[in-house]
Parts: C-alpha cells; structure tokens; sequence
C-alpha cells in the first residue's frame, strides 16, 4: 500500500509539474518534440469503455453448511458486441440460478449463461436486450492479444475497470509488471498478466484495458500479499475461449494424463541442454499416458509430427491447450525419448468431462453432498472412484451429532451402496417419504481411507427449532 501510495504521489506531482499536464517527447527521426496529455489519454480511453461495463449481480445456492440457502453476490463484466454477449469470471456466475446486469445508464437486464470454463475462470453471458432493436454499447479486444506474442509489455500503463465490493463504476491505474506470468496453480491453460492496478472483490471479471481503451486483459485475481499485485487473463486467452463457448456452450477439452514441466525449471532445479521438447513430470494414475508406457522423465518430443516447445514454464499452457486439442478417443503419435532412445508412442486421449462434480441437499437430514469428480477432488477420487462425499454439514444438525465431517465419502446407507449423486436422490426420496420407518439409518462412510459405521438420527427437525 505505501509502495502504491507513493508511487501515486510522485506521478501526480511530475503531472502538476508539467505545463497543461503535457509529456514531452521526442518525434524520430526528426528530433522534433510533441506533447502527449497523460491525463486526456486515461480520460478516453476509460470513457470508451465505461459505457460497456456491466455490475453483474447473480443469485446462488450455497451448500457449503449443510443445508442449500439462496445468496446474492456481485462482480463485473465487458459487453464485448453490440448484441449483448458479455465476458465475466467463472467464479462470479458458477453456481448461479438468476444473473442481471446493471448497465451504464443504471437499467438493470436479465442475463443467460452462454457458457463457462473454469479451467481459464472465464464465462461468457448474454444480455437480454429491452427491445429487440436494441444496440449494446461494446468494447474491443486489442488486436496484438490474438497473438500469444501481443505488443503488451513490463512497464506498460493499464486501467482495471469494474464495480469493487458493489460500489459504482470505478478505474484503478497501474503498470504491467510481467505480460505472461506463469501461476501453474491457477491455470493449466493461460499465462497471467501481472499488474499494480487493483483488483478487489467485485472487480473480478471487468476489463484491463491499455491507454487505447482496447481490452487487453480480463481481471480475476488480486493478492493482499508481497505487495500490490493483481493478475488478469490475457486478452488471446479470454477471446479464444468465448470462440469456443459462443459456438459449442463449453469447452470440451482431451485428456491423456500427462503432467508436463520445463526443461529449464529453476525451481526444481531440472536444467537439459536443447531447446525442443518438454519433460514429463509424472502420470495421472489410470490415464490413457499410462496405459500406453509413459513414465516419468521422458521426453515428449513430437506430438502427431509438431514439435514441442517446452524449454521454459512460459511455453506449457500452450502446449497443454494443444493436448487438449487433440481428438478424443483417436490414437495419437508422441515421439518419446527415454534414455538417449527415440520410440513413437499412440496414445489415445478421452474426454476430461466435467470439471466440476453436482450437489444435493438432502435436508432432513442436515448434509448436502456432491459427486466425487477426478479432477475436481483428485485426493477423494484416489479413495473411490465414483460416489459421493460430503459437501457441508449443519450445525447444529442431525449430521453433525451423528459424527458426520465434510469431505466424508459415503459409501452405502442402509446396506445400499452408492455410486453416483442419482443413487442418493433416489434413496433420500424414499427413505424420507417412509413415515411409518424409524427415524435412524446406518452409513458406512470412508474418511482418510478408513471405514467407520454411523448411526444417523434424523427425528429432530432443527429448521424449526
């Protein structure tokens, strides 16, 4: 905050200093100067961009405490044509049952969700116009952000636009200190662009937008540590993921099992000496890559005869975009070297499916529970493969007094066994419409890996308590 405070003192007084607010610069070759107005450039480019932002106000259900409950919450967005298609964060419209948008004029309109990929935290809405006729202000994407290599760079000025803790329109000024920051645990697929502009709750899913007021990036992270740090997914990212979305609804993506690293990773102290190819750092338990004799510290070389470029850890979403690219259930040629030795490999990727597992609120007995996904609980998918675990437990409740914890795998209820969220619908309906059976079930639960019996009483309706 002191860094960010300061650096903003110093830049108003260099402004206050210069006559009518102008920066002089040199006009090559002609050693000519000309004056630019720092202050109009911010002004237009934040008024061309202004008019398309949209407050996004969604209700959810939240699960979270055992019981389903409808909350409200707020985050930002970009109409990104002029019929309304808008671009927010994953996070802001996930879980929602209503999404409206308050636009610039203060109307507020209902949304669709088009589509969501919470791999990238991005989603793409649409906005239903008043009239039929009607004709959205939009914004742009900057040209040089279809190119992994745009024009955006360190010490670039950017404006983060959108509604922070649900006030009103606002911009926070900064600079770009890294265009392709590598988060691995945040992203598999995109790089970051790091700025000083602040992004607080509320902001997620507005537009960072260079001194032209074109987006360059959408913002989604910001750190309350280590100093005044925001992260936005870059602009190529953000609109090769709407392509997919405006098209297909998702983003289907193939799954072959590969966990990749660089072959100059600092961190894990790995260095090889060559400038093609990238290292396998492990396989997922059961995955096509294993099946087909890949192992740890091979080489991908090729992949259906394109070369690899993974000599840095800049170069891997690119590289796991185009796995996931890779037809589903149709063999595959990975040129693999393992100990000085080139073979070719078939690998034959699947579907990744859902990212997310679905919940349920099996309230009268006070715990909802969600379906064990791989990719979304991969420590309770190593347990049991399909089934359900529980989301929340209520407390009080009669869950939590029968011994219930989250994140416990229910494995049968009743002797019943369970492999799916279906499986304990259908077993809730017709345990809890049986008035004439005693109020008392057993379960048997997995929790760390151990089994464990539970006796659930569920004669005290807490709700009405």
């Amino acid at each position: 905050m002191k860094k960010k405070l300061l650096w903003t003192m110093v830049l108003l007084s260099c402004l206050s200093n210069l006559k009518c607010n102008q920066i002089e610069k040199p006009d090559h070759p002609k050693g000519q100067s000309r004056s630019i107005d720092f202050e109009s450039i911010i002004e237009t480019a934040k008024e061309k961009v202004f008019p398309a932002l949209v407050c996004v106000k969604v209700v959810f259900e939240e699960y979270e405490r055992g019981e389903r409950k409808q909350r409200e919450a707020l985050g930002s967005g970009v109409i990104i044509s002029p019929d309304g298609y808008a671009v927010t964060n994953n996070h802001v419209v996930e879980k929602a049952t209503r999404i409206k948008c308050i636009l610039y004029d203060r109307r507020m309109l209902s949304a669709k969700l088009i589509g969501r990929d919470k791999d990238t935290d991005l989603a793409l809405i649409k906005i239903e116009p008043a009239k039929p006729e009607e004709v959205f202000s939009w914004a742009e994407f900057n040209n040089s952000s279809l190119s992994l290599t745009g024009k955006l760079k360190a010490g670039d000025f950017v404006m983060a636009l959108g509604a922070p803790w649900g006030f009103e329109r606002s911009v926070s000024l900064g600079i770009v200190g890294n265009a392709e920051r590598f988060i691995d645990d945040y992203s598999e697929y995109s790089l970051w662009i790091q700025t000083d502009a602040s992004i607080n709750p509320g902001n997620s899913g507005g537009p960072l937008i260079n001194t032209d007021g074109k987006i360059v990036g959408i913002n989604t992270l910001g750190s309350f540590f280590g100093g005044d740090m925001a992260f936005s997914v870059p602009g190529h990212t953000a609109q090769r993921v709407v392509e997919h979305l405006k098209k297909d609804g998702e983003i289907k993506r193939a799954w072959t099992g590969l966990q990749i690293q660089p072959l100059r990773d600092l961190r894990k102290e790995t260095f090889l000496n060559r400038d093609t190819g990238v290292l396998v750092s492990s396989v997922d338990k059961d995955s096509p890559a294993l099946k087909a004799g890949i192992q740890i510290g091979d080489l991908i070389l090729k992949v259906n005869h394109l070369e690899t470029n993974g000599v840095y850890d800049t170069n891997l979403p690119e590289i796991r975009w185009f796995l996931g690219d890779l037809p589903v259930n149709q063999p595959a040629e990975f040129e693999v070297e393992r100990n000085g030795k080139i073979s070719l490999v078939k690998i034959t990727p699947r579907e990744k499916g859902k990212v997310e597992g679905e919940e349920f609120d099996c309230k009268r007995w006070d715990l909802t529970v969600k379906e064990i996904n791989e990719f979304a609980d991969p420590d309770l998918y190593y347990y049991h493969k399909k089934g359900v675990y529980i989301r929340g437990v209520q407390y009080p409740g009669n869950a939590e007094k029968a011994g219930f914890r989250g994140h416990d795998i229910i494995l049968e209820i009743d002797n019943r066994p369970l492999t799916g969220l279906e499986d304990i619908k259908k077993l809730y309906e017709e345990i809890t419409k049986d008035e004439k059976r005693e109020k008392k079930l057993m379960a048997k639960i997995l929790r760390g890996g151990t089994p464990r019996l539970l006796i659930l009483k569920y004669d005290v309706d807490y709700d009405k308590e």
